[in-house]
């Protein structure tokens, strides 16, 4: 039986929501799909949207002994410029987040770690993308060989949390996905976010 509260969301949603009428692929990429979708809007009219389905992504928070953390700089083609960001990447076909935080921490970094905690989930571009961004935290760090993808190019490069907020508020951090990884990061440290720590298999 549903409650109120319930009754109130689902009107809600009904009220917003926009219902597809028809879907076309305009370009399918190495791993970009973009769509043009026509839809039903809540007042009856038709509108287009075109957007990107994204296979989905992890971010990683790593957490050096030191207080340090690990980060990368690389170059971003669509920016044309080098940006700081935390380590990330795409999930393989049928890979868990966990085992592609795991993998993308070590291929980029070359950092293996002990403890793991699943922090959340962000979405970086809601109005053209499905794209959803996991958050993993990282400690118990243990340096070893990268393994960057062939035309992988990045710096490994060490920062603190102080130093990052400094770059943050300078406007030279600027990369989404990392500044939410920092606010939660201060969140976690100032005791009002929890993370629930689990030991490497």
């Amino acid at each position: 039986m549903r409650t109120d509260g319930e009754d109130d969301k689902a009107a809600e949603l009904s009220r917003l929501q926009e219902r597809q009428l028809d879907s076309s692929q305009v370009y399918q990429g190495h791993f970009l799909n973009v769509r043009h979708d026509r839809v039903a809007l809540p007042n009856g009219k038709q509108a287009s949207r075109e957007y990107i389905v994204h296979p989905g992504a992890v971010m990683i928070v790593p957490l050096l002994d030191d207080g340090r953390l690990v980060l990368e700089r690389q170059y971003r083609y669509p920016m044309q410029r080098v940006m700081l960001e935390f380590p990330a990447g795409k999930l393989d076909p049928a890979e868990s987040a966990l085992a592609c935080a795991r993998r993308e921490l070590a291929e980029e970094t070359g950092y293996t770690a002990s403890a793991w905690a699943h922090a959340g989930v962000l979405h970086n571009a809601i109005a053209y993308s499905d794209e959803s961004i996991e958050i993993f935290f990282a400690r118990g760090l243990r340096a070893g060989a990268r393994q960057l993808d062939d035309g992988e190019f990045l710096d490994v490069v060490f920062h603190s949390a102080e130093e990052l907020d400094d770059l943050a508020a300078g406007g030279q951090l600027t990369d989404a996905k990392t500044l939410i990884g920092l606010l939660w990061l201060q969140r976690w440290q100032s005791g009002a976010w929890a993370l629930d720590w689990q030991q490497t298999p």
